[in-house]
């Protein structure tokens, strides 16, 4: 029996991204065990297979593989070490893959005292590529952690991603995600940016992905974002406002401590910051576009 035949798997935190993610593994024929703060929203995953879990030990004592994707630092703490977490249980073997975007030293720290609380390893493998990504496994996921574990893991993390990439030691992945973000975020105020000249230019500002296509403005971003923006869609979210902000103050603490530069995040951070203010910590991100919509009334 191959060693991907053998490992039994885990799911811990079933939000945006964590269900789609557990569902794929479900649907290319994986056990997969799984738990989540709010029971209820594991029901669906039930229906397709999966076994339910009350607490993360008890997952943590079926499986061997554990991907988890909880909101930040904190909840990772509390999935680990609460207690009923994973360090209740003996851990030599076991592996967590901790889709979780958190500060690059909350994610040394973490699997340091996991390792040395029960033996369990640590994968940090934060993910790019929002919702449509995790429900279409075309997610990119940037890890860090033991060159062994990597490949123990990437045959399962390829069922949800389409690209896995070794970036280094533990702490790796989660820095490689603070430069996604730099980028995404930066990018999602640019292209506000850009719509909103559009509009009150007077031009069709939802043929901008079309006239832009091929040359140096296309992207991704481009072609997903400006659409919902001009088109009004902010449900269901691509990310929330406090996800994109919890990553970019990480990205000015991590400057701040490596004497980095980032003049362009710290302006994106203090827009997110506003429209966090004017639309809601679980507001789409994307609204950060109607920062700049005219008033009325």
């Amino acid at each position: 029996m191959t060693r991907q035949q053998a490992e039994k798997l885990g799911y811990l935190g079933l939000g945006m991204m964590g269900l789609p993610m557990a569902r794929r593994l479900l649907n290319v024929g994986y056990d997969v065990a799984v738990w989540n703060r709010s029971a209820g929203k594991a029901a669906s995953l039930i229906e397709a297979g999966a076994t339910p879990k009350a607490h993360p030990r008890e997952v943590a004592d079926s499986a061997t593989m554990l991907f988890m994707c909880v909101t930040d630092a904190a909840a990772v703490e509390e999935v680990v070490f609460g207690g009923d977490g994973l360090a209740a249980v003996p851990g030599v073997g076991k592996l967590v893959v901790d889709f979780s975007s958190i500060h690059p030293d909350a994610a040394r720290d973490i699997a340091a005292r996991l390792k040395a609380a029960n033996g369990m390893g640590w994968v940090d493998a934060p993910v790019s590529g929002g919702t449509k990504g995790a429900e279409e496994g075309t997610l990119a996921v940037m890890a860090g952690g033991d060159a062994a574990d990597i490949e123990r893991v990437r045959p399962y993390v390829l069922a949800v991603a389409r690209r896995l990439t070794h970036m280094g030691p533990t702490g790796a992945g989660q820095t490689t995600k603070l430069c996604n973000q730099v980028i995404v975020g930066c990018a999602m105020a640019v292209l506000a940016e850009a719509t909103r000249l559009a509009v009150n230019a007077g031009i069709d500002a939802g043929r901008l992905p079309e006239a832009l296509t091929g040359g140096f403005a296309d992207s991704i971003p481009l072609q997903l974002f400006v659409p919902r923006m001009v088109q009004g869609i902010h449900s269901p979210p691509l990310g929330h406002i406090a996800t994109m902000l919890k990553d970019l103050d990480t990205v000015i603490d991590v400057a701040r401590d490596t004497s980095s530069p980032v003049p362009m995040s710290a302006l994106a951070v203090q827009l997110f910051r506003l429209a966090k203010s004017a639309r809601g910590a679980d507001a789409d991100a994307l609204e950060i576009d109607l920062l700049s919509a005219a008033q009325t009334g």
